[in-house]
């Protein structure tokens, strides 16, 4: 059976934590961000966690 590929999107996407949770960045926080207020951007600037409902089929995606 041939290998299967990582989704090219989601690995540029997402990233593993050590304890095997999946990371993901706020949207909202690439450009136009000059009528965003500062405490909106610095809230933007934390990474997140995916919620558990994405978990199984993000990880299909990473193939993990």
């Amino acid at each position: 059976m041939a290998k299967l590929k990582t989704n090219s999107g989601a690995k540029k996407r997402f990233t593993l934590t050590g304890s095997g949770k999946i990371k993901r960045k706020h949207a909202y926080h690439s450009h136009i961000l000059t009528k965003k207020t500062k405490k909106r951007k610095r809230n933007l600037d934390h990474f997140a966690l995916i919620h558990d409902v994405d978990v199984k089929r993000v990880k299909e995606m990473l193939v993990l």
